[in-house]
């Protein structure tokens, strides 16, 4: 289970100021707290408070101090494709692109990125018609991410399918939903496609936020979830992950597995 560390995120108070006054301490104190929580990932959000004009320099200069404090990779969010590739322009290692639609235009825009920059892809389940409300909608488009990387040239264990969760207070009856996608996702080519998750999406603006993340994670991770964006705050949750692996046959127990999964 890939743990993706959800803090730098323009979308929180402290990191959309930190952006706005160029104050890197913010920055490298979540940089550094997600790697000693054992996160996989950094991802790196600008956040809604920058403009399009200034995205690219902004997401360099996350990249850079993330890096500065931090061994780990990054998964590069943005919506604008001139701040996903000055990410990439220097990021070291190999990032995680976030990322792309199943539309044809779109796709036709980031699988060639992703084989340039020799980064990983999330691709979203959805098209310009929006998240669809049932299982098998997801997996044809899910389908046509698959096809698209094939196309491409893009390697199927570099292809992360995002099926997209929704808050369980508007949209209770996509939950189910999203668990039958993600089975269904691990069947569409061998080898298969990874498989992720924006995982606090679907406690957002809900009582007992995180009882109901730690729950689905692991009713996901039951039917083929590889890794998720999370709050790495929450100790139980990462405690779950690893206990789930090791019921899931997917690591070795020992007596010390919490430890073990957290040095992995």
């Amino acid at each position: 289970m890939e743990l993706i560390g959800e803090r730098i995120n323009g979308m929180f108070k402290d990191i959309r100021e930190a952006i706005l006054q160029k104050d890197p301490k913010p920055i490298e104190y979540w940089a550094r707290r997600q790697t000693e929580k054992s996160a996989h990932w950094l991802d790196i959000n600008t956040g809604p408070a920058v403009s399009v004009e200034d995205q690219p320099a902004v997401m360099e200069w996350l990249v850079q101090t993330a890096q500065s404090v931090s061994p780990l990779p990054c998964c590069l969010d943005s919506t604008v494709l001139g701040a996903i590739e000055a990410g990439l322009k220097v990021h070291r290692g190999q990032a995680i692109i976030n990322s792309t639609s199943a539309d044809q235009r779109k796709m036709d825009i980031y699988f060639p990125m992703a084989i340039k920059y020799n980064a990983k892809l999330i691709g979203l389940a959805m098209n310009e018609q929006g998240v669809p409300k049932d299982a098998s909608s997801r997996v044809a488009l899910a389908m046509e991410l698959v096809v698209n990387a094939d196309a491409h040239g893009l390697p199927m264990e570099d292809l992360y399918i995002d099926p997209l969760a929704l808050p369980a207070n508007v949209a209770q009856d996509h939950g189910a939903e999203v668990v039958e996608a993600i089975r269904q996702i691990k069947m569409l080519a061998d080898p298969a496609p990874k498989t992720t998750l924006g995982l606090s999406n679907v406690s957002q603006r809900c009582a007992e936020r995180r009882l109901l993340n730690r729950t689905f994670m692991v009713m996901c991770m039951a039917v083929g979830l590889d890794s998720a964006i999370v709050d790495m705050e929450d100790d139980l949750l990462i405690k779950a992950a690893a206990a789930a692996r090791v019921l899931l046959n997917k690591d070795i127990y020992c007596d010390a597995f919490l430890k073990t999964f957290r040095q992995r």
